[in-house]
């Protein structure tokens, strides 16, 4: 893992909230709040650690309709929500009944996050890294992306104010290049894959001090983000958690954030204390923490990504060795599915619940279908799945197994000819 860049001459830290200090995943370890993202003693990954004050269900329902309602939970400081941002989150959970019966469940919900403002989960974490870049010092939101990241960082940067730069693999689904290059900032294309432009990415944050590359030198922030999704959840579904959650893995992080806000709110007395099974989701051709979780292993081994699933396709993911300890103490399993089960899996969600899901979408739900099959999903139990993005993004995915019902001239005899009614 790369260290720390040495940018110290960035402010320590502003104000960030309930947000106490840095912690080492691994050593456990403690340092000042900071724009640090590694262990000085062993490298690990930094976390952020709270101290959370007294916090109702008054209090939050009180608060805006989108992720600053949680702010008493986030790196973020308190006026948050007076400064120019995305505003995303408070996305809706869509009872699945239609889905639910063709799948064999009784209960079932999707937390739809197209509806944010980039269409992705990823203005969620972004808005959080943006305030607490600000705190910090830093004067450019940056990033390396398979997508939906980079248009989240454009978009928020347009709206604040300043300066993106993002870096994309070159291979890139045309409809994710366009919707970064819109918003006008400094956008580069890379020969290689995620992981290539991850590591471009962690040597320019070391030139360039003042930039916030917001899942490199401000990640203990960024992954906060994630939680909103696990917050909202709880809050949507009456103040109570899911039996069960299928969450898509790329880095891992989405994950492994759900669990910790699941957690949260079980310590402050929130939701009641039950127990819920959490299940990730890969594609077959980048799912390195499902290989480590089925062969029974703690250490992921990195592999070359080769799935449709482009936001997914994260070889050598961040935190994979937390997903599968997350699984594993839930009593949950990581489980991938082919590209043409991909595919099937956004039709399904498509045609029975009225939503078109991007590709990591068409894998959460492949993955639950499997995990029906296989018996590891309880089909009785009430059951969250997460669809992370919209389909418009990945037209390439669907193209060339969907199509128009028939073409036909514009008369009554055509029609009656097509046989549709």
């Amino acid at each position: 893992m790369a260290t720390t860049p040495a940018n110290d001459q960035l402010t320590p830290a502003g104000n960030l909230g309930p947000a106490t200090a840095l912690v080492c995943r691994e050593c456990g370890a403690r340092r000042d709040l900071g724009p640090h993202y590694a262990c000085e003693e062993c490298f690990g990954p930094l976390e952020i650690d709270y101290a959370f004050g007294d916090l109702t269900r008054a209090d939050i329902e009180a608060g805006p309709q989108n992720i600053w309602r949680y702010k008493g939970l986030l790196p973020v400081p308190a006026n948050v929500a007076d400064t120019p941002n995305t505003e995303p989150g408070l996305t809706r959970l869509v009872r699945a009944d239609n889905l639910a019966e063709a799948l064999g469940l009784q209960r079932l919900w999707v937390k739809d996050d197209s509806g944010n403002p980039t269409h992705s989960f990823k203005d969620r974490v972004v808005a959080v890294a943006l305030a607490a870049a600000r705190e910090l010092g830093f004067k450019v939101l940056a990033c390396p992306s398979t997508g939906n990241l980079a248009n989240a960082v454009a978009a928020a940067a347009a709206r604040a104010g300043i300066r993106s730069a993002v870096f994309v693999p070159s291979n890139l689904e045309q409809q994710k290049i366009i919707t970064t290059a819109v918003y006008g900032g400094t956008f580069v294309t890379v020969d290689g894959n995620y992981d290539d432009v991850n590591r471009l990415a962690s040597e320019i944050a070391g030139e360039q001090e003042d930039w916030a590359f917001v899942n490199v030198n401000v990640r203990p922030y960024y992954a906060e983000g994630s939680k909103t999704l696990g917050y909202e959840i709880a809050e949507q579904l009456g103040w109570r958690l899911p039996d069960q959650i299928v969450v898509p893995v790329a880095s891992g992080s989405q994950l492994t954030k759900i669990d910790k806000a699941f957690q949260e709110f079980i310590k402050l007395g929130l939701v009641e204390d039950k127990p819920y099974r959490v299940f990730g989701a890969q594609a077959a051709g980048c799912g390195p923490v499902a290989a480590a979780f089925k062969g029974g292993h703690d250490v992921v081994r990195p592999v070359k990504p080769d799935t449709i699933a482009k936001s997914l396709a994260i070889g050598n993911p961040a935190d994979g060795p937390y997903v599968l300890d997350v699984t594993r103490r839930t009593g949950g399993a990581v489980e991938d599915v082919t590209d043409e089960q991909v595919v099937e899996g956004i039709r399904l969600l498509a045609r029975t619940e009225g939503i078109f899901g991007e590709t990591a979408g068409g894998v959460t739900v492949s993955v639950l279908r499997k995990l029906i099959e296989s018996g590891q999903i309880d089909p009785s139990a009430e059951t969250v799945i997460i669809n992370s993005g919209d389909g418009l993004k990945t037209l390439d995915a669907v193209a060339p197994v969907v199509a128009p019902s028939a073409n036909i001239k514009p008369t009554l005899d055509a029609f009656r000819a097509a046989n549709l009614a």
